[in-house]
């Protein structure tokens, strides 16, 4: 039965719901749509990055993060200091979308903004035991300096220790949620620019995290969470900027068939 529609009333619009779209997956679509249409033929080398977000209008790190993702599909192979190389694309890969799920960049920008907070709350908040369990993750994470991943479990294990010193079990629910998304594109960049000299700031860090806590000083809590949030942000743009820079600094060959303005024209 239809539903009763007043005289005169415009019938609804066949639309659906449009669903939002990240900046670096709407990149990476239509690179693998080019890709998958021919365009830039398996063997070719694409425009570098530098080129590409100037041609697109978007910054390097988010043109990094598609390049990142159409690799982990298998679609383009980076050659360091030679350029980024398309491959054969599997068997009915039309779409870079595969791995979903925030950037890099975006999720550190949310884990800053939120953990900062669950900082200053926390020093407001925590017990003596709070604090002697911040301090223990830290001598923990200086014995583990040079096991990547035993360190970066612990580093997990720090920031819910925080969360759970706020004593509020919501908020150790969103750090956990924040945590659970560092994959796809967050270990691809951990793998290219995560350095034992961060590792070390990072270990200073907690130890200034777990200082203001224990000192109850919500102010200085939320400095250190944002000095350390925000100094992985600049590892990893500086990562990103010298991978574009090399790329940049290759002469391409003079037989290639698709200039930056072809993607251009496709935005």
């Amino acid at each position: 039965m239809r539903p009763h529609r007043v005289a005169g009333e415009k019938p609804p619009l066949p639309l659906t719901a449009v669903e939002p779209k990240r900046l670096y997956r709407q990149i990476a679509d239509q690179l693998a749509q080019l890709i998958a249409s021919g365009e830039f033929a398996a063997g070719s080398r694409l425009p570098a990055e530098r080129e590409l977000a100037a041609s697109l209008g978007v910054s390097r790190a988010s043109v990094r993060e598609a390049i990142i993702s159409l690799e982990m599909n298998g679609l383009v192979e980076v050659r360091v200091g030679t350029g980024i190389f398309v491959t054969r694309p599997p068997e009915g890969v039309l779409r870079a979308g595969g791995d979903g799920g925030p950037g890099p960049f975006e999720l550190l920008a949310a884990r800053r903004m939120v953990e900062g907070e669950i900082a200053a709350l926390a020093a407001k908040g925590a017990t003596a035991a709070d604090a002697d369990a911040l301090r223990e993750s830290v001598v923990r994470m200086e014995a583990m300096l040079d096991d990547f991943h035993a360190r970066e479990a612990e580093d997990r294990d720090f920031h819910m220790l925080v969360a759970r010193a706020s004593g509020n079990s919501s908020l150790e629910l969103v750090v956990e949620g924040l945590w659970n998304q560092r994959a796809g594109l967050w270990g691809r960049l951990q793998q290219h620019f995560h350095t034992r000299e961060l590792a070390v700031k990072t270990i200073r860090d907690h130890a200034a995290i777990a200082k203001a806590i224990a000192n109850r000083d919500p102010e200085a809590a939320r400095a250190a969470m944002h000095r350390h949030l925000s100094r992985v942000v600049r590892v990893f743009q500086r990562g990103v900027d010298a991978e574009a820079g090399r790329s940049a600094a290759t002469p391409r060959p003079t037989s290639a068939r698709h200039p930056a303005r072809q993607a251009k024209a496709r935005a």
